[in-house]
């Protein structure tokens, strides 16, 4: 039986991690899992984090803050094995879970 989750990150990196351990730990194909904005905000999330942070590299000019707004949504087409799928969104730092 074929079943959706959605979870909610706060940060692009919790995001990205989430679906790397998906496909690389939990064998899901990338084609069934989808990263979008939760709302009409863009798609940097709430929190600096990863990639959106300052990498303290020295000679590198930075042009202000990231604009974040709005959480991001990773949500996935289960066919089967839901129960491993909500663990993982969890664990990796899911604010909320629809199922």
């Amino acid at each position: 039986m074929e079943k959706t989750i959605i979870g909610t990150f706060a940060t692009r990196r919790e995001a990205e991690l989430v679906v790397e351990h998906l496909v690389q730990e939990h064998g899901i194909d990338r084609t069934d899992i989808f990263v979008q904005p939760a709302g009409p905000g863009n798609a940097a999330a709430t929190e600096v984090a990863g990639a959106d942070a300052i990498s303290g590299h020295p000679g590198l000019e930075t042009q202000g803050e990231p604009e974040l707004e709005g959480t991001l949504e990773v949500a996935v087409d289960c066919h089967g094995g839901a129960d491993r799928v909500e663990r993982t969104l969890k664990d990796a730092g899911a604010r909320a879970l629809r199922l």
